[in-house]
């Protein structure tokens, strides 16, 4: 949840392009849906090329998915990206105050107050303080919402472990009488290959570097994420459950001189795994580049509730059940707070923009011939630039800006 600035390259993002159609499924009645996020979980995983066994339990689950192998998280820090991932909306759209931990007002309308109002429940277990109840507000709606005990927040790091807790409350959570019967959401956060990145007993050996105790930590969370999967499979409405699974934001081991996260808006940072498992649906990858964004049309519509005003995104559930999903542009946004100056990117077919502090400056990357974003084509190809430039602004201007509270306070030394 925090970042520093600090140099290996990421395995390369599989390159852009549309995905086979597959003939179509019928729907099912509508489903319960079970989000899963692992913090800080990078795109460069064992399923799509990674050379290490980190995930053996998220790799057998990647053959059952839809997998988008060029999916994008909304911002780079937990703080920008869930509440918006939550909301259906740009972080910079949501009110909220102007502080790298930042907390939204209950004037942002959420998914689960939309599910509630027809009387459906959600529920959602966390293993990090600033997850805690009121503490960043976008709870909104949920009708329980818990965190593992034992942590404390601390602003730098994440010091605990916390997935052998998670799982057991997730399981206490999805077992409750208050979902007996009734369509459900559920949302569950796991945080340990978030930093600081410690070794496990369970976990194999791979070194003593960051990468070496970080690919340690996504073994020691996949382990327990299996074990929440294997309880959801024994379950009788598991045939009637869509399963998420995907990131926050990615990790930086040097990439752009950063580690961790936040502060940027590099592939290495906002580039993703997402994964559908759909009752029914025949596995496959999808290269169209997808976000977040649309993640809310996407579970409302698999729940087969109304859509919520003010989307930004679009449901991916024709394409999820074969339909030919056509290329759309993608945009991330770290809004400014006391941290940091804005930063977006605008992604079409493949080529990116960067746009850095209130579009004083950009970047241009060619993703499918330059996946670390390691040559910048801004002065070697100006039409390109000037193209996406215009794009990007005809965007932008549609990209509100919601009120912040209190304004941008000064960062501390």
């Amino acid at each position: 949840m925090t970042a520093s600035i600090s140099t290996s390259a990421m395995a390369p993002p599989p390159t852009v392009a549309s995905q086979q159609a597959k003939p179509m499924v019928a729907p099912p009645e509508p489903l319960n849906v079970i989000l899963i996020t692992i913090d800080s979980l990078r795109a460069d995983m064992p399923w799509v090329g990674y050379e290490r066994p980190i995930a053996p339990r998220l790799s057998e689950f990647a053959k059952t998915t839809v997998s988008y192998k060029n999916a994008y998280s909304l911002s780079s820090s937990t703080s920008k990206s869930v509440p918006a991932l939550l909301a259906g909306r740009y972080p910079s759209e949501l009110e909220r105050t102007g502080v790298f931990f930042t907390r939204y007002t209950d004037k942002n309308t959420f998914m689960c107050e939309h599910l509630g109002a027809a009387n459906i429940p959600c529920v959602a277990g966390h293993a990090h303080a600033y997850l805690g109840k009121g503490v960043a507000n976008f709870d909104q709606g949920f009708q329980a919402w818990k965190l593992v005990p034992g942590i404390t927040f601390d602003p730098q790091t994440d010091p605990h472990v916390t997935s052998h807790k998670l799982t057991p409350l997730a399981i206490e959570m999805l077992s409750d009488s208050v979902l007996t019967g009734k369509q459900f959401f559920a949302w569950f956060h796991f945080m340990d290959p978030h930093d600081e990145y410690k070794s496990h007993t369970e976990a194999p050996r791979w070194g003593s570097k960051l990468r070496d105790l970080y690919d340690q930590e996504v073994f020691y969370t996949d382990l327990w994420v299996g074990k929440l999967l294997d309880y959801i499979d024994q379950q009788p409405w598991a045939t009637k459950t869509a399963i998420l699974l995907t990131a926050d934001h990615g990790e930086a081991f040097g990439e752009h001189s950063l580690s961790r996260h936040a502060f940027e808006l590099y592939d290495v940072l906002v580039h993703v795994p997402w994964m559908f498992r759909i009752p029914g649906v025949a596995p496959r990858n999808i290269e169209t580049a997808r976000s977040h964004i649309d993640l809310v049309p996407t579970v409302l519509d698999l729940m087969g509730q109304t859509t919520m005003q003010g989307l930004r995104g679009q449901s991916l559930r024709a394409e999820l059940y074969g339909g030919l999903g056509s290329e759309r542009d993608v945009i991330c946004d770290l809004p400014k707070d006391d941290f940091n100056k804005r930063r977006r990117t605008f992604l079409r077919n493949g080529v990116k923009l960067i746009a850095f502090e209130e579009d004083e400056r950009f970047e241009l990357y060619r993703l499918m011939d330059d996946p670390g974003e390691l040559k910048n084509l801004a002065r070697a190809e100006p039409e390109t630039l000037k193209t996406m430039i215009a794009a990007y602004k005809e965007a932008n201007h549609n990209i509100a800006e919601g009120t912040v509270v209190g304004g941008i306070r000064k960062r501390e030394k």
